[in-house]
């Protein structure tokens, strides 16, 4: 369950497109880190009571972008500089691309004693969305996620079969902070959901620190409190799977999540349907919006597994869940709450 992360854009102002997605055509990469690269920060004066600080840097296989508005511009750096430090710590702990991480040692040893009490709650979630999605959210999908990888997207029947036999989110234990495989060989993967926990561990750091509005976007994962500095909704642009260059829809954000799942940009289909093994269908894009990032981000990728018909009937279902789905022929099915304030989506 690996997720496209340039997938949606935002703006802080119909002006501003400059500063949320300067590099956001970097290779997914999951939770594995970029590598140490400087931030770049502006900071602007808009009014005497209020400046608006952008800070993006390469992180989590994309740019994560900050822009707070706040009467000090020096505490709005400061508030996004430590919740760039939370994010770093999480990923420490979160990403399986990191051979010294918790998540690594579980995948490696079967089982974990002591997890980290981040690591404990995200999977306690995912195993939630598991039940929730009748199983199309699968955290347990690692060992086909690796094998497409090694065979380029065209694994043997043989080899499929033998990785699907160590999938099933039923065989993942947590007990209290101990985590286990019920079989030998299985492993996860959190690029389906950790990244919007992170996001929203990054606006606890925002709020706990004065930071009323503000948007983070992690390549697509967004989170956003407040409204711009006109007073107005953040706008979310939606990208066009079949243009990148264009987006297929527009919607607003004050208080909330958004999250986009799309099988593309990547030379193989990478969102994998844990219940055939095989790269999900019938879907080119899926976007959610929901309270909380982590919530927008595993409930985007199970409806992508679940298709257009089924994901929005799903969507319907969960309070405070709205979605877009692009089919396969790029036809939009939108849930009627999903606030379009561009291209309407159609089937509602």
């Amino acid at each position: 369950m690996v997720r496209s992360p340039t997938s949606a854009q935002a703006s802080a102002s119909p002006s501003d497109g400059r500063d949320i997605n300067r590099v956001s055509a970097l290779l997914e990469l999951g939770l594995e880190r970029v590598g140490p690269a400087p931030a770049e920060c502006e900071s602007i004066r808009l009014d005497p009571g209020t400046y608006q600080v952008c800070t993006g840097r390469p992180a989590m296989g994309t740019v994560v972008s900050v822009v707070a508005l706040h009467s000090s511009g020096a505490g709005a750096e400061d508030a996004i500089e430590a919740a760039f430090g939370e994010m770093d710590r999480l990923i420490g702990i979160l990403s399986r691309h990191d051979s010294s991480s918790p998540v690594a040692h579980l995948n490696a040893a079967g089982q974990l004693r002591d997890a980290p009490p981040e690591l404990a709650e995200v999977v306690d979630r995912a195993l939630r969305y598991h039940r929730l999605t009748l199983g199309a959210f699968d955290v347990t999908v690692q060992p086909l996620v690796d094998l497409l990888a090694a065979a380029g997207g065209e694994p043997t029947l043989a080899e499929r079969a033998a990785a699907a036999e160590l999938v099933g989110a039923q065989n993942l234990r947590l007990s209290g902070r101990r985590l286990s495989f019920a079989r030998s060989g299985m492993g996860v993967t959190l690029d389906g959901i950790a990244k919007g926990y992170i996001v929203d561990r990054m606006s606890d750091v925002l709020t706990r620190r004065g930071i009323c509005r503000f948007l983070i976007n992690a390549g697509g994962d967004i989170r956003a409190s407040g409204g711009r500095d006109d007073g107005r909704p953040w706008t979310i642009g939606v990208r066009d799977p079949a243009r990148p260059d264009e987006l297929c829809d527009v919607v607003s954000l004050t208080d909330g999540a958004v999250a986009t799942s799309g099988n593309y940009e990547r030379p193989f289909r990478h969102i994998v349907d844990a219940a055939t093994g095989w790269p999900a269908e019938g879907s080119t894009s899926v976007s959610v919006s929901a309270p909380d990032a982590l919530a927008a981000d595993a409930l985007a990728t199970a409806l992508f597994v679940l298709g257009p018909a089924a994901g929005r009937w799903l969507a319907r279902s969960i309070p405070g869940c709205e979605c877009l789905i692009l089919d396969d022929r790029g036809r939009p099915v939108g849930s009627p709450g999903w606030r379009s304030v561009g291209a309407k989506a159609g089937g509602a």
